[in-house]
């Protein structure tokens, strides 16, 4: 038999609304990735007309790629480390710079299992969007997702990217 998705069914349907949404409202998108490593890129593609959608996905995994593909500024990182809400929104906010794309997505964070310290604990992941075209405060978000895994916290990011690229 065939194989249907490379994805879980949860996120396959989530990721066919976001294509699907997106088109109707005539929306680009474009990703910056870390912890999840294109896992939120893979997602969409799974989906057919996702490229009517998907501009294109940047996956900065090193702090070294995040200052030189989309412009992170090195005080950024090392006041407040690549794990937070003021890296995700400038790895946000260079994606859409760097895109055709109406809306981008960013998500950084430790997945473990190792990695983490007291502030950051493993399961911390940070997220923003940016929005072309809209002032005032950047929008982000820190979650802390139970550690379970390195699976499940990054499958758990790769949801929460999604819904963030719902109109």
């Amino acid at each position: 038999m065939p194989l249907e998705s490379l994805l879980p069914e949860d996120i396959d349907t989530l990721a066919k609304r976001v294509i699907e949404e997106n088109i109707a409202t005539g929306r680009k998108v474009v990703l910056a990735e870390s912890c999840t490593g294109g896992l939120v890129a893979a997602a969409l593609t799974e989906i057919p007309g996702s490229s009517a959608v998907l501009d294109r996905g940047f996956v900065t995994y090193s702090n070294e790629a995040k200052l030189e593909c989309l412009g992170v500024p090195l005080d950024i990182i090392e006041t407040f480390g690549a794990v937070s809400v003021a890296c995700a929104w400038a790895m946000a906010k260079g994606a859409l710079e760097r895109s055709k794309a109406d809306v981008a997505v960013a998500i950084s964070g430790v997945a473990g299992p190792g990695g983490g310290t007291d502030l950051k604990p493993v399961g911390t992941v940070v997220f923003a969007r940016v929005v072309r075209g809209e002032d005032g405060e950047p929008e982000g978000e820190l979650k802390r997702f139970e550690p379970v895994s390195r699976a499940e916290i990054r499958r758990e990011a790769t949801v929460c990217a999604l819904e963030l690229l719902l109109p």
